[in-house]
């Protein structure tokens, strides 16, 4: 049994990002599905990188992490920090709002502490609450139902859940940088193929190193995917990837192209990634699909072949068989959506 997969875009959703990626800066990526494709972005990404000393990224924010009024744009806190003023000096940072520091969201530890390139690159490294990020220290992020502390932007520690498989002390960022955070950390594990990030008992239940090949646990792995899914690719992550690259040559490919995580670690594995158009064999099957306010009809299908609807981010959303005449959508958001449809002798992507 092969596959059909008609993708339905909206032009006004293919938006920013697309027109600040370089031209063929992905074409080595194309046609590849899970460890080939991380290996070729792995590539993409690492190659002409320019690396940063650890004083240069002070500067670096300037460009990186600047809030439309102009402060500091902390993921840990609501602070109002001034660039340099507030800046750590060494001292200070007992509460909140004090002083704004560098942030490894991989900790360095876990890497061997002053381990270049990992050390300084701007891709995980945030400017955050000092006093916050003391407190995060090298702890896993994860989520918590019982946090002992929650901090003034809603981050929580806490013994983890037991459903996540991970019941040790946890650091959960806020809901609206989960998905930053999930990106980075996808970005990490490709982007430093060969480095072995588990180098402490925390590390090891995100990281895992085997053959000289760094990926990530199952237990980082739907954390994350879960985290990916459910805060979407923002503004300000877009914005924060093209200033990164304006420093360091490189970008983030899952901020780029969201659905890559899909083709790497979840519901589109057997997939090869795709971003080029492909033209249209002789002997494709003649399929219409007709939309309606709310649902579809698909007319050309073979009886019985399994219809299944997916998000965008790769998330499956429904499942049917192809012998209804109507199938209702009413319970999907308005949105872009890939339908994928089974039972066909050729595969073909529009």
């Amino acid at each position: 049994m092969k596959k059909f997969l008609l993708f339905v875009f909206s032009f006004l959703l293919l938006f920013v990002t697309l027109g600040q990626i370089p031209a063929h800066y992905y074409d080595a990526a194309e046609g590849k599905k899970q460890n080939e494709l991380k290996k070729a972005l792995s590539e993409i990404i690492s190659n002409e990188y320019i690396q940063r000393t650890y004083g240069q990224l002070w500067t670096d924010f300037y460009t990186t992490d600047m809030r439309l009024d102009g402060y500091v744009w902390d993921i840990y806190s609501n602070c109002d920090f001034t660039f340099g003023v507030d800046q750590d000096s060494g001292s200070g940072g007992n509460q909140e709002c004090d002083k704004y520091n560098r942030e490894h969201s991989v900790p360095n530890s876990w890497f061997g502490g002053q381990n270049y390139p990992m050390y300084s690159d701007l891709f995980h490294l945030y400017p955050t609450d000092k006093y916050v990020n003391a407190q995060r220290a090298n702890y896993p992020y994860g989520e918590t139902a019982n946090p002992s502390v929650t901090y003034g932007n809603g981050s929580k520690k806490g013994h983890g859940t037991s459903a996540s498989g991970y019941t040790g002390i946890i650091f959960e960022p806020t809901d609206e940088y989960k998905g930053d955070l999930a990106r980075t950390y996808l970005y990490m594990a490709t982007r430093y193929l060969n480095t072995n990030f588990a180098q402490s008992n925390e590390g090891a239940i995100t990281f895992t190193y085997n053959n000289t090949t760094c990926d990530l646990t199952d237990y980082a792995i739907n954390l994350l995917l879960k985290w990916h899914r459910n805060d979407p690719v923002s503004q300000k992550e877009t914005n924060r990837n093209n200033a990164v690259y304006g420093i360091q040559n490189n970008r983030n490919p899952f901020i780029d192209y969201p659905a890559l995580v899909e083709h790497i670690w979840g519901n589109l594995q057997d997939v090869a990634w795709s971003n080029l158009k492909i033209s249209e064999p002789q002997n494709k099957p003649s399929i219409i699909i007709t939309r309606y306010d709310n649902g579809i009809s698909i007319a050309g299908a073979a009886p019985n072949a399994e219809i299944v609807i997916y998000s965008i981010m790769g998330q499956k959303v429904y499942t049917t068989l192809s012998n209804p005449d109507f199938i209702s959508l009413n319970h999907l958001q308005r949105g872009v959506y890939i339908i994928k449809i089974e039972n066909f002798v050729e595969k073909m992507v529009w």
